[in-house]
């Protein structure tokens, strides 16, 4: 889409948008941060699912100027068609219009690529909860922001758009976030890992059962505290501490809508993780594939590497990691930090794009995400674990697809498996 026809569709969108949360007046939960928003949204909406009668999410990571607007109207993105643009448009004049069906409750993602992003949808967006995950030390995006306080300040502009009964719901292990609580006069829950935050979480471990005599890993337990009450949860088909954290701010947002702590608990463990962030999938030659494609930033792969080094295994542990882009000045210094501790954590380690060769001596280097699919598939054997992480630009779901050991499952397993992204090169 041309910018000045894109910039007119998105204010029209805008206000649309803004006519129709008015008129039907749903109840918002909006999430932001830099780690975790997806996941938070997608946890959130199976703890609500069922206690509303009608509750909407934002599609995927619908979090942009153009996918929040979206996901209010309930509309596709239309990428480059024009008429299904305009379509979108005449939909949202029909909500304006007419009286017709529309969610009680919206659980929206909103992003900030760019200075200004979350500050512009705030104009209209007055959510009844916000919620922020924690911002990496190295955030995803912060190449286009002055400084990582830069980019905590746009996301605080959620915080401060609250209704004046809201409530904010804010990351304990980020000493950052949890200080926007400050700034606010609604009332305030947090969620981590600490014994301090209103909930949290303990006990976690990696969960294992016997297929064809390998051990495999099928999952997280831990155990989820809220105010002296201890419940077993199991998160099933991921790994990884990050990956409890999401659970953690779905429970909040359940207990501040004043829903019962065992009820969250069921649904939570019902909960199926999205696509590529630490999934465990099945991979050739009895490999195990821990699916971390969707994205990747510094504390990401740290976590993901560290998750690689815990995991038991009878066979070789392979990182096959992807270039982290829009980290600007840093760009060299993660690289190599992320490169030492892969080297001390896999036998193998195949990285691909330019910005990953950096990341030190005994690595076996690929421009595509194609070539080292390829690569790692002939060299994959029986009990091997593989980690596959990288930013999104560098698909490294193409390489997961290669090491499917169903790849016919892979519109179900795998993210970007739409058609618009499959065209891509």
């Amino acid at each position: 889409m041309k910018s000045f026809i894109k910039k007119i569709v998105i204010s029209v969108l805008e206000a649309e948008a803004k006519v129709i949360l008015k008129k039907y007046n749903p109840f918002i939960v909006a999430i932001t941060g830099s780690v975790g928003k997806t996941s938070a949204k997608d946890a959130i909406y199976t703890v609500l699912d069922g206690t509303s009668s009608h509750v909407r999410k934002s599609q995927k990571s619908f979090n942009s100027e153009i996918g929040v607007p979206l996901t209010v109207l309930g509309c596709d993105n239309a990428w480059s068609n024009p008429f299904l643009w305009l379509k979108n448009i005449l939909y949202g004049l029909e909500l304006i219009l007419l009286k017709s069906e529309y969610p009680n409750c919206l659980i929206l993602e909103v992003g900030a690529d760019h200075p200004g992003d979350i500050q512009r949808i705030t104009k209209w967006l007055k959510p009844d909860i916000a919620v922020i995950t924690k911002v990496s030390a190295v955030p995803v995006h912060v190449e286009f922001f002055p400084s990582r306080g830069h980019l905590l300040k746009e996301k605080s502009y959620l915080v401060k758009a609250l209704k004046k009964d809201g409530t904010a719901i804010l990351s304990e292990d980020d000493e950052d976030v949890k200080a926007m609580s400050k700034d606010i006069p609604q009332k305030s829950l947090t969620f981590g890992v600490r014994h301090s935050s209103s909930v949290s979480a303990s006990h976690d471990s990696i969960v294992y059962e016997e297929k064809g005599g390998i051990k495999i890993p099928v999952g997280m337990a831990f155990k989820l505290n809220y105010t002296g009450n201890s419940l077993p949860v199991m998160a099933r088909g991921v790994l990884g501490i990050q990956q409890v954290y999401p659970y953690l701010a779905a429970t909040a947002v359940g207990i501040s809508r004043n829903i019962i702590l065992t009820d969250i608990v069921k649904s939570l463990n019902t909960h199926v993780a999205p696509r590529g962030r630490m999934n465990i999938v099945p991979g050739v030659n009895n490999t195990v594939i821990i699916d971390d494609t969707y994205n990747s930033s510094p504390d990401a792969l740290h976590e993901a590497l560290l998750v690689l080094g815990k995991i038991e295994t009878t066979g070789k542990k392979i990182a096959v990691l992807g270039d982290m882009m829009e980290l600007g000045k840093f760009s060299i210094d993660e690289h190599k930090k992320a490169g030492e501790l892969a080297r001390r954590v896999a036998s193998v380690v195949v990285t691909v794009g330019q910005r990953s060769k950096i990341m030190g001596d005994n690595i076996i280097s690929f421009n595509t995400s194609s070539e080292a699919g390829e690569y790692v598939r002939r060299m994959a054997g029986r009990g091997d674990a593989i980690l596959v992480k990288g930013s999104q630009s560098m698909r490294m779901e193409k390489v997961v697809k290669d090491l499917l050991a169903e790849p016919e499952k892979a519109a179900e397993l795998l993210v970007r498996q739409d058609p618009e992204w499959l065209a891509r090169k």
